[in-house]
């Protein structure tokens, strides 16, 4: 830092570039960067280890604003210190295809680390970075070679210690003692409604204390000094640390600081004018003197501490060649050699076993058979291991002190759990997956929409998956959830049918890495559907022939078409049509998203263009209608279930074998 510019220079530096970019814009939260200012002085001229040249590195310190509608300090800090990130940048914030989104966005700007918006996802991502930063360093460092060794920062507001995804994550984070995650709380008691004070009034320390956790403060959160003496403290706790930081939201504003006022709108030029002289600032707009940008400059001192780390990571890979290899692939997110032989493998033993199994159990088969080849797969369940049957023949358990474990328990977590598997996931290392019965993905939708819209490489595992759950009733069978994450841009759903589809959907989940994958599984046993051959590229394309017309494709009268436990049963409708002199040919499709990413010709090949096709599935039948082709139906739900024994409920709602081929006859007499 520049000994002729002063801290509270640099952080007027950040105040202005934020007023300047928000009031261009017309558009944006200008109070929070105000605010955290002389915070973000502190965090990174005097402890964040970066790299502005290289955002990368993995020896770098992670930075991750919470509550992301304040991203103008970060875009700021970023042009500041030198990453690729222009005035011209700044100046184009909120528009069309710029590098300064509204919200920070992981892959658009760089230095920025996890899209966030959504309010307590940054700090639950950023539980599950500090968690992979352990579990890393657990695994790979050595007594004489300490190379995972990264601080995890959080900034944090009122907003997201009141969405309940943050209990969620930070009760585990002090459970499993992350000390190396340092959260930095913007204390201003302002929200957009006003004074926090009349619906936010818990004691903060003391819930992060039963957390768990370490916490400092409240500080002065415009004392520079006061924010990095405590950063420094914070370093040497074994656990978690709060910061709490008492700021002013929109700092030198005559008019506005210290109110709503200031959070969500541009100050007008008339404030901007009368803050900059309250805070001494002479400069005009987007104007930074040459002095501030040499103070903030952060390329040499980055270069030095990339050096230094890559010098004793080399170093480590010349004493340690197997594990350094091993590291690296795994961060690459490439997998083992021999993967498709694994993968092959397992599938021909299904075949030869034919079990008739819950897919629930098969998929528990699919982490038998994968994950000892797979010292990445990182998985766990929401309190529901048993049922879900998530974990894998002597797999250990995460705990504090055994941070080789492969499996977690994230308790009944559900949102909390995938926005830690994201966070997992974006520091790489690791293939994370998380279970809970799919009823309840409503809870946790947020973090799964984030996940396809980071397009990260995280497996959402949903079990008891329709009405087959049965007696546990309409609270527990889940009618529409399997459209609803079939709509999320970039989400792949897999309701697999039998053992080789459910190995075929875990392999393919496993082998993504340009976006997460949904794994819909039955609670009921369900038959092996026997077939003529086991192609696993054609079950891999989502949606295949499984069963053709015996007098072949020209002969094909009707297409029956399912997915997961509807499949069998229309394997024995099928048989009923055939014995009518019925030429009738059976599709699975467990992946609806990616057979709609085929070629058309294929996708007309498996349907049969212009032939009739009737889809069933139990549950909610919009989604199929797209694939109906000539005089054909959908045999699904609009309604939601009853409390009863499966058998009664799939007879009451029409998924059997009487009711397809009535439904099938129907429809050919119509054509006739």
């Amino acid at each position: 830092m520049s000994s002729s510019v002063s801290c509270k220079t640099m952080a007027n530096a950040v105040r202005a570039l934020a007023m300047d970019a928000v009031q261009k814009a017309n558009s944006g939260h200008p109070g929070m960067p105000m605010g955290m200012a002389d915070i973000a002085v502190a965090l990174w001229t005097k402890h964040l280890r970066h790299n502005p040249a290289d955002p990368h590195w993995l020896g770098r310190d992670r930075f991750l604003l919470s509550n992301g509608h304040g991203s103008m300090l970060q875009y700021a800090l970023l042009h500041l210190s030198g990453y690729d990130l222009t005035i011209d940048d700044l100046k184009n914030f909120r528009q069309l295809h710029s590098k300064t989104p509204g919200h920070p966005e992981v892959g658009v700007t760089p230095g920025v680390e996890t899209s966030t918006g959504p309010l307590g996802q940054g700090i639950a991502n950023a539980v599950g970075m500090a968690l992979a930063e352990k579990m890393l360093a657990a695994e790979f460092n050595t007594e004489d070679c300490t190379i995972i060794d990264n601080y995890t920062y959080a900034f944090l507001g009122d907003g997201c210690l009141m969405e309940g995804i943050s209990h969620e994550a930070c009760s585990l984070a002090g459970i499993w003692k992350l000390n190396k995650l340092i959260a930095l709380y913007d204390d201003n008691g302002i929200s957009i409604d006003g004074k926090v004070e009349n619906w936010y009034a818990e004691n903060v320390r003391e819930r992060f204390e039963s957390y768990g956790w370490n916490v400092i403060g409240p500080i002065d959160g415009h004392d520079v000094e006061a924010v990095s003496d405590a950063i420094a403290l914070a370093k040497k706790s074994d656990k978690p640390t709060l910061i709490d930081c008492k700021t002013v939201i929109g700092f030198g504003s005559p008019n506005r600081a210290g109110t709503n006022k200031a959070h969500g709108s541009p100050l007008g030029e008339e404030e901007i004018a009368a803050a900059r002289e309250a805070i001494g600032w002479e400069y005009g707009p987007f104007e930074i003197p040459q002095e501030i940008y040499d103070a903030w400059d952060a390329k040499a001192a980055g270069k030095a501490m990339e050096d230094e780390w890559q010098a004793k990571y080399d170093a480590y890979r010349a004493r340690y060649p197997e594990k350094a290899a091993e590291l690296e692939r795994r961060l690459s997110g490439e997998l083992p050699e021999n993967w498709d032989d694994i993968v092959f493998d397992a599938i021909v033993q299904a075949a030869g076993e034919a079990k008739t199994v819950a897919t629930r159990k098969a998929s528990q088969m699919a982490l038998n058979a994968f994950a000892p080849a797979l010292p990445e797969l990182l998985g766990g369940s929401a309190d529901l291991t048993s049922s879900n049957l998530t974990n894998w023949e002597g797999v250990q358990a995460l705990r504090p002190d055994n941070m080789l474990g492969r499996h977690i328990n994230y308790g009944v977590r559900e949102f909390g759990m995938c926005a830690i598997m994201n966070g997992i996931a974006l520091y790489g290392g690791f293939i994370p997956y998380g279970a809970t019965f799919l009823t309840f993905a409503d809870y946790a939708r947020n973090a799964l929409r984030m996940a396809a819209l980071m397009k990260i490489r995280s497996i959402f595992v949903f079990t008891h998956d329709s009405i087959g759950v049965g007696e546990d009733g309409p609270t527990h069978q889940p009618v529409e959830h399997t459209a609803s994450l079939r709509i999320i841009p970039g989400m792949d759903v897999w309701r697999p049918a039998d053992t080789c589809e459910t190995l075929t959907a875990w392999a393919s989940a496993i082998e993504r890495k340009d976006g997460p994958t949904s794994l819909i599984l039955s609670r009921q046993n369900l038959p092996f559907v026997e077939r003529e051959e086991y192609n696993a590229d054609e079950m891999a394309q989502g949606g295949y022939i499984m069963l053709e017309a015996p007098e072949g494709a020209a002969s094909v009268q009707v297409t029956l078409l399912a997915s997961g436990s509807e499949v069998a049963l229309a394997a024995e409708a099928r048989k009923q049509l055939l014995a009518m002199n019925i030429q009738t040919r059976l599709v699975s499709m467990p992946s609806t998203t990616v057979f709609d990413r085929q070629p058309q010709e294929y996708k007309d090949f498996v349907l049969g263009a212009g032939k009739p096709v009737v889809a069933i599935e139990a549950a909610t039948s919009d989604i199929w209608w797209k694939y109906i082709r000539g005089a054909g139906t959908v045999i699904g739900m609009n309604t939601f279930g009853e409390s009863a024994p499966a058998g009664e409920l799939f007879k009451l709602f029409g998924f059997t074998v009487d009711n397809v081929v009535a439904t099938v006859q129907q429809l050919l007499n119509q054509g006739k």
